[in-house]
């Protein structure tokens, strides 16, 4: 279920998004709920984690470092700092 928010905004603001969503095929509503998305989304700390990791994840694959091999960099790291 959706919700109503009401904002202010100047009138000429408000005319160039609204000719700027027309433009795009989209009313004021949804060019207002896509830059919404948009800026939480940007902004959300967790999503940015699990996408540094994936990112992380599609790195070690493509250069096809596997487990072991972190665990035993890890390992080694470890023994020279002890």
């Amino acid at each position: 279920m959706t919700t109503q928010m009401i904002i202010r905004v100047e009138p000429s603001l408000k005319n160039k998004v609204s000719q700027l969503a027309k433009s795009e095929g989209k009313n004021l509503s949804e060019l207002v709920r896509e830059l919404l998305e948009k800026y939480t989304k940007e902004r959300d700390m967790g999503a940015y984690i699990d996408n540094l990791w994936n990112r992380i994840g599609q790195n070690l694959s493509q250069k096809d470092i596997s487990e072991t091999d972190i665990d035993e960099a890890i390992k080694q790291v470890r023994s020279t700092n002890a």
